[in-house]
């Protein structure tokens, strides 16, 4: 019976499973690496322990890097304070400015004042001749008028003269305004320059605590305290607790073989332990076609060699915690392929039948055999 049983269950693999010795366990391997140079001061982590996301691994001596932030927040310190000063500068110019053209105005005004006022003396000036040849006037209310005459018109070029002043001390003002805000906008570049490299410095110094990029185990630890590290050298590897299964089947087994098939995963590690699983994806290529030095048949003598294609399978259930289940660990997936699977129990029915058959067989060819050995 237990010889038809496993016959059984062979013949119905065979017919509706494919399988294969070439497959392994497959998982992202994360490195994890010095983002700026530093002395190594502590290492909180051993070989092959279990850490979660944002845990710190390493630290460095913060030593320099605290140095360095410090000297670039004071430079943007100061920035900022010759920003405001330079600010400060810009209020004072627009304040002498305003003053500027409120003198100009001023002056302006005087201009058509005084002009005003000459007109009325020249006016005057011209009815006292007129007067002085009747003599209608004395000679001294002559000259008086004459006298009032030439005042005003000395008033009022100079009333001219400083409304021209006034008005180059508006330009002027306008000028020192306009450059006094280039110096603002200057003052500012360099104030949020020297932030920026103040910032820059803050995360260079966070940079000093290594933090596990996500939840794994620690392998290819390769730190100790004391160490130096260059920025981008690599100190350890996380290795995440999601797996799967890379098979690389045959390309003759592929025919029937679809992405969701049903599938049964060993692992060696546990003991021949399975595992329900599915079939994920199908890579569009041979393993060969995507190697270092992949196959060239149009050159030289052609051999035909069969290909392995990798199947990429999931784990429907999951691994035992206990167990560290990692890459590159052997296994052997079996996927059904077709429409139905034979279960044990059938198997075992089958293999009961062809039990009693075999032994009404026997029994029936001894009898036969001593009838005849009776006659």
């Amino acid at each position: 019976w237990v010889l038809f049983y496993f016959l059984a269950g062979y013949m119905a693999d065979a017919f509706t499973h494919e399988s294969t010795d070439d497959a392994f366990i497959a998982g992202h391997i994360v490195g994890v690496a010095a983002r700026v140079s530093g002395q190594v001061a502590i290492v909180h982590v051993h070989d092959n322990q279990m850490v979660t996301s944002n845990t710190p691994v390493v630290e460095l001596d913060p030593a320099d890097l605290n140095a360095a932030y410090a000297q670039k927040a004071a430079m943007a310190e100061a920035q900022s304070a010759n920003y405001q000063t330079v600010l400060a500068a810009l209020e004072l110019m627009r304040a002498k400015q305003a003053t500027a053209q409120a003198s100009a105005q001023e002056s302006q005004s005087a201009v058509e004042a005084a002009e005003a006022a000459a007109q009325k003396a020249a006016a005057d000036f011209t009815r006292a001749q007129d007067l002085r040849k009747q003599s209608t006037i004395s000679a001294q209310e002559f000259d008086a008028a004459q006298s009032a005459q030439q005042q005003q018109t000395a008033n009022l070029a100079s009333a001219r003269q400083k409304a021209v002043a006034d008005k180059s001390r508006v330009l002027e003002a306008e000028a020192q305004v306009n450059a006094t805000k280039s110096a603002v906008a200057m003052a500012l570049a360099q104030s949020h320059a020297a932030q920026k490299e103040a910032d820059a410095a803050a995360l260079n110094l966070s940079y000093t605590k290594i933090l596990a990029p996500g939840d794994g185990r620690v392998t290819r630890k390769s730190v100790e305290v004391g160490d130096y590290l260059q920025a981008g050298q690599q100190i350890l590897s996380l290795v995440p607790s999601a797996v799967w299964v890379v098979a690389n089947f045959k390309e003759s087994q592929l025919k029937n073989m679809l992405p969701d098939q049903p599938a049964v995963v060993t692992i060696d590690a546990l003991g021949g332990r399975e595992f329900k699983a599915h079939v994920d994806s199908i890579q569009a290529g041979s393993g060969a076609a995507f190697s270092l030095l992949p196959p060239e048949n149009a050159s030289g003598n052609f051999v035909k060699v069969v290909q392995r294609v990798p199947v990429k399978i999931v784990f429907d259930e999951p691994l035992p915690a206990e167990k560290v289940i990692g890459p590159g660990l052997s296994v052997s997936p079996s996927v059904q392929t077709g429409p139905v699977a034979l279960p044990r129990w059938a198997c075992a029915c089958l293999a009961v039948v062809l039990t009693i058959g075999l032994a009404v067989i026997v029994r029936w060819y001894l009898g036969r055999s001593k009838a005849a050995a009776t006659v």
